[in-house]
C-alpha cells in the first residue's frame, strides 16, 4: 500500500500535464484567430471608410473647380458675343452692305483681321442678306470665307430673322468645330445682312486639361460638343432614339456625325470612363453653364483610382496600426493591474490631497467669479454712461444747428407776423365799412399764417427735444422735406439753388424722423459752408433704393475735400473749417449706424457728395 500510492500520484501528475498544455495552447490559437479575423475586418471597413471619404472629398473638389471652369467658357462667349454686337453698328460694315465697293471690301478684310487678331477669335465675317460672304478675316487663307454661301446656317437664317443666332457646329469650309456667335445689320426698312464670328473652343479646352480635371460639356440633345478628351466629341451621354438623333444632326448640321453614347457608365457615386484607350475610375459633379449659353451642361470630372487607392491603402494601415495600439495598450492595462493593489493606498492618499485642493481652487474661483460679476457691473455702468453722453452730445448738436439756422427762423416769422398786422389792420376796416366778406377773407388768411408759423415753431421745437421719437415707419420725401424746411432761411440768404431729384412717396424706412433730419440738416449745412463765395451754388438732394436698402444723397458744387481731410473725415475733431468742431459727420456717422445704416462720401464729379444708407421698411 505505501509503495502504489506514490506510483499512482505520480502517474496522474504525468496525465494532467499534456492535457494542460494543450488546453493553454488551444486557447492561444484561438486567441490569435480571432485577433487576426477582427483586424482583417477592421482593416476592410476602415478601406471602405476611407475611400468613400476620398470620393466625397474628390466630389467636393470638383464641386469647387466646377464655378472657375464655367467662368472660363462664359467669359471666352461673353468676350466673343461682343464682337458681332459692336461690328452690326460699324458704319464701314452698314456702307459696304448697302453699297457693295471691292476697295471698300479688302479695308473691311483687314480690319476684320485684325479685330480677329486682337480677340483671339478663328474667324469674323461678313453676310449678305442673300446669305453670300463679302467680307472675312481669312480672306488671304486657303480656306478663305470670301463669296461662300451661308445661307442654310441656322444662325444666318437666326440671325435675320430674331436679330441674334447661336450655333455650335462643324465648319462648313474648314470642318472644324466651333461656336458661331451672329448678328443682324439694320438696314433703313430691311436687314442688310449678318455679322459672324466663329470661335474654336481650343484655348478654353487647354485651360480646362491644363487643370488636370476631365471637362466636358453638352448641348440640349445631350451630345458633347467641347471636351478635353477629342475622342468624345459628338458622343452623347445616353443612347438616343432615330428621331433624337436626327433632331440632333439637324440643329448641330453634323450629317456624318454617329452621335453614339460615349464610353461612360456610372458605378454608384464613380463614373467609369475610356480615355485614350485606358479605363479611368473618375469623380466629379455637372451643372448648367448659365445665361451665356442656355441649355449648355459642363461636366468636371477628377482621377479618383489613385487617389481612392492610397485613400483605402491608408485606411487599412492605419486600422492595423490603431488595432495594434489597442492591443498593445491593453497588454500594458492588464499588467499594470498587477501592481494597481500596492498603488492604491498612495493613491488614496493623492486623492484625499486633491479633494482639498479642489476645495481650494473652488474658493478661489468662487471669488474670482464675484470680481468678475463686480467689473461686469462696473463695464454696463460705463457704457451706459457712454451711451448718456453720446445722446447727450447729440442732442447739443440738434442745440447748435437751431442756434445757427436761428436768425433764419427769425427772418421767416417775421414776413408772416408783418403780413398777419396788415391783413388784421384791414379787417378792422372792413369791419368798421361794413364789408363783412372782404373782412373775413383777410381773417382766413390770418389763420393760414398762424397756422404757417405753428408749423414752423413745432419742427423746431420736435427737433430740439432731448429724447427723439420711437422708429416709426418715415417716409424719405418728408424727412428730406423737413431738413430743407429748418434751413429754408439760410438757404434763401445764401442765394444757394436746391434741387429735389425725383420724389417717390411709397419709400419708407424704419427710423425716428428727428434722427433722419438732424443727419440731413449737418450734410446740408456743411453744403452750405463750403459754396460760400461759390459762383452758381447748387444743393442736389435725391434719393434711391435697392430691394433691402435706402440711400438718401447730399451733393454740392463746391470746392470739394482734400484728400488729407478725406481719410480723417469721421474722426472726432477733424475739420477743414476754421471755427468747426469736427463733430457733425462724428455725430451724424454714430445716429446712421445706430438706425441700422451708414454714412458715407461717395465719388462725384464735383464738389462733395455724402450718401446715408438706411434699410428700407414696407409697410
Amino acid at each position: 500500500m505505501e509503495s502504489t500510492l506514490p506510483i499512482s500520484a505520480k502517474s496522474k501528475d504525468r496525465t494532467l500535464r499534456p492535457a494542460a498544455w494543450l488546453s493553454e495552447r488551444w486557447l492561444a490559437v484561438s486567441t490569435a484567430l480571432a485577433v487576426l479575423a477582427i483586424l482583417a475586418i477592421a482593416s476592410a471597413a476602415a478601406g471602405r471608410v476611407a475611400g468613400d471619404r476620398a470620393i466625397t472629398s474628390l466630389v467636393g473638389q470638383a464641386r469647387a473647380g466646377l464655378p472657375l471652369a464655367a467662368a472660363t467658357l462664359a467669359g471666352e462667349i461673353e468676350k466673343q458675343r461682343l464682337i458681332p454686337l459692336t461690328l452690326a453698328r460699324d458704319p464701314d460694315v452698314i456702307a459696304l452692305l448697302g453699297t457693295y465697293n471691292s476697295t471698300a471690301e479688302a479695308n473691311l478684310d483687314r480690319k476684320l483681321k485684325d479685330i480677329a487678331k486682337d480677340a483671339g477669335s478663328t474667324v469674323i465675317y461678313v453676310i449678305g442678306a442673300d446669305g453670300r460672304t463679302i467680307a472675312t478675316s481669312n480672306f488671304n487663307e486657303p480656306d478663305s470665307f470670301s463669296g461662300a454661301e451661308f445661307q442654310f446656317r441656322h444662325y444666318f437664317r437666326d440671325a435675320i430673322t430674331n436679330g441674334v443666332g447661336v450655333q455650335y457646329s462643324l465648319g462648313a469650309v474648314s470642318a472644324r468645330p466651333g461656336l458661331f456667335l451672329s448678328r443682324r445689320v439694320e438696314g433703313p426698312n430691311t436687314p442688310l445682312g449678318v455679322v459672324v464670328v466663329k470661335v474654336e473652343l481650343d484655348s478654353v479646352e487647354a485651360t480646362w486639361r491644363a487643370s488636370g480635371a476631365v471637362v466636358s460639356v453638352t448641348n440640349d440633345e445631350g451630345v458633347i460638343i467641347a471636351t478635353t478628351v477629342p475622342d468624345w466629341r459628338f458622343s452623347t451621354l445616353s443612347v438616343l432614339s432615330a428621331p433624337e438623333i436626327a433632331v440632333a444632326r439637324e440643329r448641330l448640321q453634323v450629317v456624318d456625325a454617329r452621335l453614339s453614347p460615349a464610353p461612360i457608365r456610372q458605378r454608384g457615386d464613380l463614373t467609369i470612363a475610356q480615355i485614350d484607350g485606358q479605363p479611368a475610375v473618375l469623380a466629379g459633379i455637372s451643372q448648367a453653364v448659365g445665361p451665356s449659353a442656355p441649355g449648355w451642361r459642363l461636366m468636371l470630372l477628377l482621377y479618383a483610382d489613385p487617389i481612392i487607392t492610397r485613400a483605402r491603402l491608408e485606411g487599412q494601415i492605419t486600422s492595423v496600426l490603431a488595432f495594434s495600439l489597442m492591443i498593445a495598450l491593453g497588454t500594458i492595462t492588464w499588467r499594470r493591474r498587477q501592481l494597481q493593489a500596492a498603488r492604491r493606498a498612495a493613491l488614496t492618499q493623492m486623492n484625499t490631497e486633491l479633494e482639498a485642493r479642489v476645495e481650494e481652487r473652488t474658493d478661489q474661483l468662487k471669488r474670482t467669479n464675484l470680481a468678475l460679476a463686480a467689473e461686469m457691473a462696473e463695464r454696463e455702468k460705463a457704457e451706459t454712461k457712454v451711451q448718456r453722453l453720446r445722446d447727450e452730445l447729440a442732442q447739443a448738436n440738434r442745440l447748435s444747428i437751431l442756434g445757427q439756422i436761428a436768425a433764419g427762423v427769425a427772418h421767416e416769422m417775421n414776413q408772416p407776423l408783418a403780413a398777419i398786422g396788415v391783413y388784421a389792420h384791414n379787417a378792422k376796416c372792413y369791419v368798421e365799412a361794413g364789408k363783412f366778406v372782404s373782412a373775413a377773407d383777410n381773417l382766413g388768411q390770418i389763420v393760414a399764417l398762424t397756422e404757417q408759423i405753428g408749423s414752423k415753431t413745432e419742427a423746431l421745437r420736435s427737433f430740439s427735444r432731448r429724447a427723439p421719437s420711437a422708429a416709426t415707419f418715415l417716409t424719405v420725401d418728408d424727412a428730406i422735406d423737413g431738413a430743407l424746411s429748418l434751413l429754408s432761411g439760410r438757404i434763401r440768404e445764401a442765394g444757394v439753388a436746391v434741387i429735389r431729384l425725383g420724389r417717390d412717396p411709397a419709400l419708407c424706412v424704419m427710423a425716428s424722423r428727428i434722427r433722419v433730419e438732424q443727419i440731413l440738416v449737418n450734410l446740408l449745412q456743411n453744403a452750405l459752408d463750403a459754396l460760400q463765395g461759390r459762383p452758381l451754388p447748387r444743393i442736389e438732394v435725391g434719393h434711391a433704393a435697392s430691394a433691402e436698402t435706402v440711400q438718401l444723397c447730399v451733393r454740392d458744387n463746391g470746392p470739394g475735400l482734400d484728400p488729407a481731410i478725406r481719410a480723417t473725415l469721421f474722426m472726432p475733431f477733424a475739420t477743414s473749417k476754421e471755427k468747426g468742431l469736427g463733430l457733425g459727420l462724428v455725430i451724424s456717422s454714430d445716429i446712421a449706424r445706430e438706425l441700422g445704416g451708414h454714412l458715407e462720401l461717395t465719388s462725384s464729379g464735383e464738389g462733395a457728395c455724402f450718401t446715408l444708407t438706411l434699410p428700407r421698411a414696407r409697410r
